[in-house]
């Protein structure tokens, strides 16, 4: 942190991250990270670690996926140009030793660390960072995140061969977070110049510690260690190159066969594990990992284009109906909690909403009778004789999805709208919210950043819920745009109060990341974003 302005203003930024990340990790994780290395000697370099994950987003992409599944994989390929220390929130150097940031937060310069290369040997330089951050806006429909990031941006310039400075039209204080982001984590030149369908297919040449040696898609997915790999994140434990040879991810869409697997040694560790595979684990020696993921929380978007969807009064009655409590005692994995607003209680400048999500069937009923939907025979509501039949889209990448859009379900029901249910395969997802044909999208998006409101909700960018302008799209904007914490702080506030009291989005239940490993797997840690780095994971 160069710049005695750029430490001040970092500094109040990660007081305010420390609020909300610092107290959730005693209160939502079980555990920090499977095994421990002090009581079965030193690690152990070596090895292979078997990951079964429930669904493949059909892209070896990291800036171009959005799924949790893939992430794992991705993750473990591809570094970002600063970290973020998921205990604090503090940014910190990974790719750039440091970096400057102007007062007014529309330039931000950083400072390359030297000798460091991509697998295919090229060097990483500033006009690689430049290339990269050229090419996101053009990846097209499964780059939105990345390209959300760069929102705004007026240039990249290479000032020399490791400085890259990245100005912005206006103020953007959500980028610095942004550079540490998977999503914006730096490919070779190579990779740039390829298609994104090429990146999709082919995966992408870049500096991590690990490198993808086969991708098999609704298959598995192989990384191999990266050979001479020094340039890790700062937060890392090991200096170096990885314990681990090789990792392979597998998938596995049935819950009962990612257990069976778990317990009968076939893999060592598993994604989305659900409620009631809990004790089942335990009793076997599995360790049971935790934390709740930052962003916004698993929600019924509504698309206020439709119909009956345009009729607040419809959608707040969809709002107060769902019995959130229920849904998590229920459904979701020890530790839990029913959302509270659309960001989790471990993003920056969350509110507790509570009051505005209530379970509250009697409001509900009188809604929808002043908006004039009445009682049909079966009991669903009519008017102009059509029934109030909504549909939600969802997409099998977590074994706690069904169930809980069922439960869901039987809430409506009992208020008179009917809910059905439609699955779809998660690499459909980017194609089926750019389309914009549903009712309800059931899903979150994780990122330690309440930017993560801009990207979902402004009709500016892509406006998933097709959202009619309002006075959210000001307050998004403007926080984005404002470097003071406290004034972003007030900004952010509001426009949670904004999501609840209009109902574009229905907060269902805040994403907790549970996974099993193994007894013999040690220090698999959370990063920022409750996604897993495996560079100082081992077995022993």
């Amino acid at each position: 942190m160069r710049s005695p302005v750029h430490r001040h203003f970092v500094r109040r930024a990660v007081v305010a991250a420390v609020v909300a990340l610092g107290v959730s990790a005693a209160g939502a994780c079980s555990s920090g990270s499977a095994g421990g290395s002090g009581s079965d000697g030193p690690p152990q370099p070596g090895g292979t670690l078997t990951f079964a994950v429930s669904s493949d987003a059909g892209c070896a992409d990291p800036q171009q996926v959005g799924s949790n599944d893939t992430i794992y994989a991705l993750r473990q390929v591809v570094d970002s140009l600063t970290d973020q220390d998921p205990a604090t929130g503090k940014i910190v150097p990974w790719l750039a030793q440091s970096w400057d940031v102007s007062p007014d937060a529309t330039t931000f310069t950083f400072h390359l660390r030297s000798g460091v290369t991509f697998s295919d040997g090229s060097p990483l330089t500033a006009q690689v960072v430049k290339d990269n951050f050229d090419a996101v806006p053009h990846l097209g429909a499964l780059g939105t995140l990345a390209a959300g990031y760069l929102s705004g941006v007026q240039s990249t310039t290479a000032l020399d061969p490791t400085t890259v400075q990245v100005k912005f039209a206006q103020p953007n204080a959500q980028f610095l977070q942004a550079s540490s982001t998977y999503s914006l984590g730096i490919e070779s030149s190579a990779s740039v110049h390829k298609t994104p369908q090429e990146k999709c297919s082919q995966g992408v040449v870049a500096s991590g510690p690990f490198v993808q040696s086969q991708y098999v898609p609704n298959q598995s997915t192989t990384l191999t260690k990266r050979t001479g790999y020094g340039w890790g994140s700062s937060l890392w434990k090991k200096k170096g190159e990885a314990y681990l040879d090789k990792l392979v991810f597998k998938v596995v869409p049935e819950a009962g066969v990612r257990l069976g697997s778990l317990q009968s040694g076939q893999v060592d560790a598993i994604g989305s594990v659900g409620k009631a595979d809990e004790a089942a684990l335990k009793s076997a020696g599995v360790n049971l990992l935790a934390r709740a993921n930052p962003g916004v929380v698993f929600q019924l978007g509504l698309n206020s284009s439709r119909p009956a969807l345009k009729d607040e009064k419809v959608r707040q009655a969809i709002q107060v109906a769902v019995d959130r409590q229920q849904i998590v005692d229920t459904v979701f994995p020890s530790g839990t909690r029913p959302a509270t607003s659309s960001l989790s209680h471990t993003t920056p400048y969350y509110t507790n909403l509570a009051q505005s999500f209530g379970h509250d069937a009697a409001k509900a009923n009188a809604l929808l009778d002043e908006a004039g939907w009445v009682r049909g025979a079966d009991g669903i509501r009519q008017r102009d004789g059509k029934r109030l039949s909504l549909s939600v889209d969802w997409f099998a990448n977590a074994a706690t999805n069904q169930p809980a859009l069922e439960l869901i379900q039987q809430q409506l029901k009992a208020v008179g709208v009917d809910l059905v249910l439609k699955q779809l395969p998660i690499a459909q997802i980017a194609q089926v919210q750019q389309a914009g044909d549903y009712d309800a999208l059931w899903g979150n998006v994780t990122r330690a950043d309440p930017d993560i409101l801009r990207s979902s909700f402004s009709t500016h960018l892509s406006n998933y819920y097709r959202v009619p302008p309002s006075e959210l799209d000001r307050l998004l904007d403007q926080q984005a745009a404002t470097a003071d914490a406290t004034k972003r702080e007030e900004l952010v506030k509001q426009a949670q109060q904004s999501l609840a009291q209009h109902a574009f989005v229905v907060p269902v239940v805040e994403l907790q990341t549970e996974l099993g490993a193994a007894a013999k797997v040690h220090d698999l840690n959370f990063e920022a974003s409750s996604r897993i780095q495996l560079h100082d994971t081992w077995l022993g």
